[in-house]
């Protein structure tokens, strides 16, 4: 697999697309491992995670984002089910490693960020909630690993304070455009921010998607996006509340490849002003050649009506008939023959 930007924070590098399962697993270590092995196969370049330890990050008066569970009497609850211990994770990580995948998991707290310190992640993902969590931004940039910041629930002047504190830092930085609607319609994908954020703050950009397309990561590659991180389910009827908001892994495999067309489009420019010899062979095939209407004498003068426009385009082009007219005939041609240069007696001057 291509090296990517997350491997090597190479502005030229291809740009990285994740796989984000999040809470997809809804709790089950066998559908983690599962969906490893489908994105790996989709051809992304990185799996991500998340890590909640429910004691660590949330209390019982957490609100539903959106009541979805039957089993979890409250979020923390849910959020308890999610776990999985540290020997987990690390299987977790080794298994990515085995399929050629970066393993991310995003930490929701300071144990989280101690725990996936020890697991080994390849980078810091931040979540768009943990974006004003400075002391989390600060134990994952003392790590020295990239960090890849999602700015989904923040203006502005909290992006200001974060990409300030990450770049203090001295550490690698992606910031990526995020909207934190699920899913999210077109008119608020907010491409127009990349080259916001690109020219504000002189970083990788790129782009949180929750479309549940694969369109705004096309758009985003084609304008350089450096990072892509798309929400993945297994099936359209799986349970979960990012379903909604994801990608099939039929549809990550269609996005992977479309961005590395992308990819290829905006970096192979085509100069217009210089001949391509590619296509020489079919211009002489569909473009015309002035040919004659009828069978001609050598010494005939020609006329206008003498002469027509028909393939192949061997001949002296349609485009020169003005300069043609009024000159002799060298030697005689037949009907449909295109009209070559040696045809005609050398002009005098």
């Amino acid at each position: 697999m291509t090296e990517t930007w997350l491997q090597t924070c190479d502005p030229a590098a291809p740009c990285t697309v994740i796989g984000e399962v999040a809470q997809a697993h809804d709790g089950s270590l066998g559908m983690a491992h599962a969906f490893i092995d489908a994105i790996a196969a989709a051809g992304a370049d990185a799996v991500k995670f998340q890590t909640h330890i429910a004691e660590a990050e949330s209390s019982p008066h957490e609100p539903w984002r959106k009541r979805f569970s039957p089993q979890d009497e409250s979020r923390f609850d849910y959020w308890k089910r999610m776990e999985f211990s540290e020997d987990q994770w690390a299987g977790l990580r080794r298994h990515a490693e085995e399929e050629g995948l970066l393993f991310l998991s995003s930490p929701f707290s300071l144990e989280a960020v101690e725990l996936l310190k020890r697991v080994c992640v390849a980078a810091w993902k931040i979540a768009s909630g943990e974006i004003t969590n400075t002391p989390l931004l600060a134990a994952a940039c003392a790590t020295g690993q990239p960090v890849v910041l999602s700015s989904g629930m923040s203006p502005l002047d909290e992006i200001d304070g974060a990409v300030a504190q990450v770049k203090a830092a001295k550490v690698p930085l992606a910031l990526l455009q995020c909207a934190s609607i699920y899913p999210t319609p077109p008119e608020a994908v907010g491409l127009n921010l990349l080259e916001v954020f690109k020219t504000r703050y002189s970083c990788a950009v790129g782009l949180s998607d929750h479309s549940a397309t694969i369109f705004p990561g096309l758009g985003a590659a084609l304008m350089g996006a450096q990072v892509l991180e798309v929400h993945v389910t297994l099936s359209r009827e799986a349970f979960g509340p990012d379903v909604a908001a994801s990608l099939t892994t039929a549809e990550l495999a269609q996005l992977v490849q479309g961005v590395r067309y992308m990819e290829a489009l905006r970096d192979s420019p085509v100069d217009k002003s210089l001949a391509d010899a590619a296509a020489a062979p079919l211009r002489e095939i569909f473009m015309k050649s002035l040919t004659p209407c009828r069978d001609l004498p050598s010494g005939h003068l020609l006329k206008p009506d003498d002469l027509t426009a028909k393939k192949p385009g061997t001949g002296i082009p349609v485009q020169r008939l003005d300069l043609v007219v009024g000159r002799t005939l060298a030697r005689g041609v037949a009907r449909d023959q295109p009209l070559t240069e040696d045809d005609l007696q050398p002009e005098t001057s």
